[in-house]
């Protein structure tokens, strides 16, 4: 006798159906198990990367040695990252066969948020010269959170070029200028290291010039934990920290919505151009003057160094200043009035670009001309900066340092006259005259004029920007 009897073909057929759809199950069930692992293995991984690359303290003092060569020894970093690595291509691996199978990609799994940006980002440059008020206007972009803002990073190229006045030279050393200052504006702060002395090593440096004077270059995660027995020469102000992370400083750079720079060491608004035509970047350009007058009476007290000369012509009370140094002031004051009647003239390479603003303007309405800046930059202004504006220009008197950004402002702007000799003051007008022109500063006639707190040496000008 048969021991059972044979299931129907079509029976067969379905149960042999059904055993295929429960390992096929089975694997894509898998497949989504594996991929949510690796997902929260990777997000562990990154966080332990990111904390080796702030040094923590405790690492410091456990090792009594630079912690740059501690991740060297034991090359921690580079293992993280190699490890990092290898589970990204595994995940892109997964990706792609979850989407043969028809499983879509991170099911179960929220997707990494990406940065998005509100309006286009803009790069905002204040073009200015020494001693004309351009690190108190730096401030209303330094205090707007969403801008990262660098104070004065030409100046290490400054130090470490050599270029003579004049001439090609001074050609050549705009041409530098221009193309470090682009790759900044790009958040490459790179290269930044080659002109660093001593050389950063690790990208880790205790030199960057006035870093305290850029919030972004003290805000986490670019401020490190302190390291001890570490001197920084232009430390943060408000908290302590750790030599400056480049590369964390060029990631902040790149999450901020907005970038901006001051510079003194831009004169030739021409040399800007293939900036202002680069794609990649949406260029402001803010030329801020001041009298000239002005100027050189600050300079003489910020830089007596280099103005013994004038000194001593006033002391010994001699008809004529050496005409170098004439000639230098004029050819100061030159540059600075071509580049100004460049913007005003609206190439069409700069039109909507450039904006010109006096130091007195700003000093007696800041807030309006904070206002005016940032609209014609195209960033809302935000409440943060204007309380700035306000605790910071109304000081019952000025603070003692000469690079100070605490001013009454209404009143600073002229102290400058009831210092200044007569002859000194003419000297300046003589070299200076187009310029002062241009800008709506009137000539004192006399010392009386000159001290006169009634005589308003300040045309009444409108706002100089490009819509």
């Amino acid at each position: 006798m048969e021991k059972g009897l044979a299931l129907p073909q079509d029976c067969r057929d379905f149960l042999h159906s059904l055993r295929m759809r429960s390992k096929y199950a089975l694997f894509l069930v898998f497949v989504v198990v594996v991929f949510v692992f690796i997902e929260k293995e990777n997000k562990i991984i990154s966080r332990v990367s990111d904390k080796l690359k702030q040094i923590p303290q405790s690492l410091v003092d456990a090792n009594s040695t630079d912690p740059a060569l501690v991740l060297a020894e034991n090359a921690s970093l580079l293992s993280l990252s190699e490890l990092d690595s290898a589970f990204t291509q595994l995940r892109s691996r997964l990706r792609n066969l979850s989407l043969q199978l028809g499983v879509e990609p991170g099911e179960g799994e929220e997707e990494p948020p990406q940065p998005a940006r509100a309006q286009p980002r803009r790069h905002v440059l204040l073009m200015a010269t020494t001693r004309t008020g351009s690190s108190f206007v730096g401030e209303f972009f330094n205090q707007q959170g969403n801008i990262f803002y660098l104070f004065e990073p030409l100046w290490h190229i400054e130090r470490t070029v050599s270029f003579e006045p004049g001439g090609a030279n001074a050609a050549g050393s705009a041409l530098v200028y221009r193309d470090v200052l682009k790759q900044l504006f790009l958040c490459d702060l790179y290269v930044l290291e080659h002109f660093i002395s001593p050389l950063p090593e690790d990208h880790l440096t205790q030199y960057m010039f006035r870093r305290g004077s850029s919030r972004s270059l003290c805000e986490d995660p670019v401020c490190t934990p302190f390291v001890k027995k570490v001197f920084e020469k232009y430390h943060c102000k408000n908290r302590r920290c750790g030599p400056l992370n480049v590369t964390l400083a060029a990631e902040a750079c790149r999450r901020k919505e907005h970038m901006a720079l001051k510079a003194v060491r831009i004169r030739q608004l021409e040399f800007l151009q293939p900036l202002a035509e680069d794609p990649r970047l949406d260029l402001r350009v803010i030329q801020l003057v001041r009298d000239p007058r002005a100027v050189l009476a600050s300079r003489m007290v910020a830089f007596a160094g280099k103005y013994e000369t004038w000194k001593k012509w006033l002391a010994e009370g001699q008809d004529q200043v050496r005409e170098e140094e004439v000639q230098r002031l004029r050819g100061n004051c030159e540059s600075i009035r071509l580049s100004a009647e460049l913007g005003l003239r609206q190439p069409a390479w700069l039109r909507g670009r450039y904006m010109l603003v006096r130091y007195e303007d700003v000093a007696r309405r800041p807030l309006q001309k904070a206002r005016e800046m940032y609209r014609f930059a195209g960033i809302p202004l935000t409440p943060q900066v204007e309380d700035w504006i306000q605790k910071n220009t109304q000081a019952a008197r000025d603070s003692s340092g000469i690079y100070s950004t605490q001013k009454n402002s209404s009143e600073q702007f002229e102290k400058w006259r009831f210092g200044m000799p007569f002859k000194l003051a003419q000297v300046v007008q003589a070299a200076c005259g187009p310029a002062m022109r241009l800008f709506g500063y009137k000539l004192a006639k006399d010392a009386a004029t000159l001290t006169n707190r009634s005589v308003s040496l300040l045309e009444e000008r409108g706002t100089f920007w490009v819509t």
